[in-house]
């Protein structure tokens, strides 16, 4: 079946926006092509520095007629009503329509309509030019004296269906057959008939189109040439993403910079080559240390090797690295307690006040929390003091990712090396850890404290003040900081009333479903959560724990049919306390007891609950389970020979108690008749 080839040309597209822009195409065409009528083969959408690309398969030649049966009015209908149903359908004479009998509504008229199919290049001819005009870039402009709006100029529309060009403008730019490739090494323009035409003269014209095909040869020919001199590339995916977008065609090259800039922090000279430059870092395996090189991507393919090139980059990469080493050396002549006064004027929120206001909160909650996490509060107190003071630093201020980084080196470099210097510096730097979900929590117990206080500071003050996430937004990144509160808690074991420390009961309502949502994601089934959840607990370790007992015995064939019981009963119950238009009464007359199986099963709940009272006080959530699922038994004989609504009231009455008892109990570790099924 025929192909469709669709290239948009422009000036360079930037990196970041080439991936999600291809997505974007292939959706946007997908939902065009398929609202008109058509069900590709298969499609796929490449994404270069000027230009993105698709290719449709197996589209047919036309779409297939749709025939449809309109219904008219009755044979005996006003002459009006029939005039209104020949002009709807399009109809020149009654006689065009057939009559159809029914035995409950008597004769009305049929018209059957064929609404012919659309010949594909039409069809794509409205499809694309909508697409165009509408595409969904995070920035666009105008340029010339043009409407249409694009990331950057826009040139060229190769548009060709079956080997013709499919006819249609866009703000003056025809749809054609013609394309180029590189910017310096192309041949000029070149026409192409079909996509295997079209990728094998972009090939010859340097540019590879496949995205993945470029990220894949950057990353081996960076690794052949460290290879080559027993060097180590240090890995990048994000770099490599956004450097693979700025190349046609890639041409890796390594080049040296001064050694003795390797006395900075290699984080700042990671950052330096990373962010400024856009270079990949080289290790040296002997030492486990940053090695004296770079690795630099290059769209053009020097004659001499690329020897100029990276000359050139290491002067560049030299400029960059000075200006590092005069913050480097700027920020160590002041220290972090002098820093301490200069947060109170840099503003935090100004409903919230400064930094160094949100400075003095941390320092006192972190005191608080100390003894919590099992750390010394004289320390976690001053690593408090202290942990935002590097904001003020020329570095920070040049790169904010280094925020905490470079803190703990100035503490490091004017307050020693003792160990209880160390544990202040390790905690300025790790109070914003966790800031994405594979990133590690603080393991050291001031850290720990540190960071709790900051995040629950934040959370609970940007709830106090009413900015709280919505549905589409989280500009202060409250989410984020609830599931680092979450992830220290649980992988420290540490125990406090979020209650107490929120003071908020939409906080804590908040903090309490991005647990949920965390647990979700490990493979709890929402109906476990929703029976676990029911039960009032502010204790993220406890809840963690309740979940985890209730998944389990839910796995046997115990706790598996006792739920079916506990379903039974509460349905009982319901339907009385429906009639009676009150709650049972859970009050069990020992006298009232008179068949043995109802006599088993109030034994049963007494022994179970004794047990779970001792669990539960323990947290011993495991066993408070199991005692609850060897209820089965006296449950299912219950069930099989009681019979609950007795003609005896009181008996009856005795019965609906025992009940009432046997959903208390159980409600004691989870409401399972939040449970799916029940």
């Amino acid at each position: 079946m025929p192909q469709f080839l669709l290239e948009l040309f422009s000036e360079e597209i930037p990196a970041r926006m080439q991936k999600r822009a291809a997505e974007d195409l292939k959706k946007l065409l997908m939902d065009g092509l398929t609202k008109a009528g058509f069900l590709p083969g298969g499609m796929e959408t490449f994404s270069a520095p000027r230009r993105l690309v698709a290719v449709v398969e197996g589209l047919p030649e036309r779409t297939a007629d749709v025939r449809e049966e309109r219904k008219g009015p009755k044979v005996d209908a006003p002459a009006q009503a029939i005039d209104g149903f020949l002009r709807g359908a399009s109809l020149a004479d009654i006689s065009q329509a057939r009559v159809v009998s029914d035995p409950k509504k008597g004769d009305f008229y049929v018209a059957d309509l064929v609404k012919p199919g659309q010949a594909t290049p039409d069809a794509l001819a409205e499809i694309v030019p909508n697409i165009i005009r509408n595409f969904p870039w995070p920035k666009s402009m105008r340029w010339g004296e043009g409407t249409l709006r694009w990331v950057r100029p826009l040139h060229r529309i190769v548009a060709i269906f079956d080997g013709e060009i499919v006819p249609f403008d866009v703000d003056g730019i025809a749809a054609c057959n013609i394309s180029e490739g590189h910017r310096f090494h192309g041949t000029g323009v070149f026409e192409v008939k079909d996509f295997e035409d079209y990728e094998a003269k972009l090939a010859a014209a340097h540019v590879v189109l496949d995205r993945e095909q470029r990220k894949a040869q950057i990353k081996a020919d960076a690794q052949t040439l460290c290879h080559a001199r027993n060097l180590e590339l240090i890995e990048d995916e994000g770099l490599l993403e956004e450097v693979c977008g700025l190349v046609d065609e890639p041409h890796v090259i390594i080049g040296d910079m001064d050694p003795s800039f390797l006395d900075l922090p290699p984080e700042v000279i990671r950052l330096t080559l990373r962010v400024n430059q856009k270079y990949f870092v080289v290790r040296d395996p002997k030492t486990g240390g940053l090695a004296p090189h770079f690795i630099v991507v290059s769209n053009v393919k020097a004659t001499d090797g690329g020897k100029k090139i990276a000359l050139g980059n290491a002067r560049v990469l030299a400029a960059r690295l000075n200006d590092a080493r005069y913050f480097w050396d700027l920020d160590r002549k002041a220290s972090l307690e002098s820093r301490v006064p200069k947060l109170d004027t840099l503003v935090f929120h100004e409903k919230l006040g400064s930094v160094g206001d949100k400075v003095c909160r941390i320092v006192a909650l972190a005191g608080e929390i100390a003894p919590l996490v099992g750390a010394d509060v004289a320390a976690a107190k001053h690593a408090a003091l202290l942990a935002k003071a590097d904001l003020t630093t020329e570095m920070v201020g040049e790169f904010p990712e280094l925020q905490g980084v470079m803190g703990r080196y100035y503490q490091l470099q004017q307050g020693g090396s003792e160990a209880s210097n160390q544990i202040i510096a390790d905690a300025i730097r790790d109070h914003y850890k966790p800031v994405g979900p594979s990133d590690q929590v603080p393991s050291e117990p001031v850290a720990m404290a540190v960071a709790l206080a900051d995040k629950l500071d934040t959370l609970t003050g940007f709830f106090a003040i009413g900015e709280k996430p919505t549905g589409s937004g989280d500009p202060y990144a409250l989410r984020r900081a609830a599931l680092g509160v979450i992830r220290i808690v649980r992988e420290a074991v540490v125990r406090f009333a979020l209650a107490e420390k929120s003071k908020d009961n939409g906080l804590l309502d908040f903090i309490l479903e991005r647990l949920r949502v965390s647990l979700r994601d490990e493979g709890f089934a929402p109906d476990v959560l929703e029976a676990a959840f029911a039960i009032p607990d502010d204790d993220i370790v406890r809840i963690v724990a309740r979940v985890t007992a209730l998944a389990k015995v839910l796995k046997t064939e115990d706790g598996a049919n006792l739920v079916a019981g506990l379903k039974r009963g509460a349905n009982i119950l319901r339907a009385e306390e429906k009639k009676d238009g009150a709650a049972a009464e859970g009050i069990v007359s020992d006298a009232l007891l008179r068949e043995p199986a109802e006599q088993g099963l109030y034994q049963a709940l007494m022994a179970a609950e004794s047990q779970m009272e001792h669990a539960l006080a323990t947290e011993a959530f495991d066993t408070a389970m199991a005692a609850l699922a060897a209820l089965r038994a006296p449950v299912d004989l219950f069930f099989e020979t009681v019979l609950v609504n007795d003609a005896d009231a009181a008996i009856r009455q005795n019965r609906l108690a025992l009940l009432v008892k046997l959903r208390a109990v159980s409600e004691r570790v989870a409401d399972f008749s939040r449970l799916a099924g029940t």
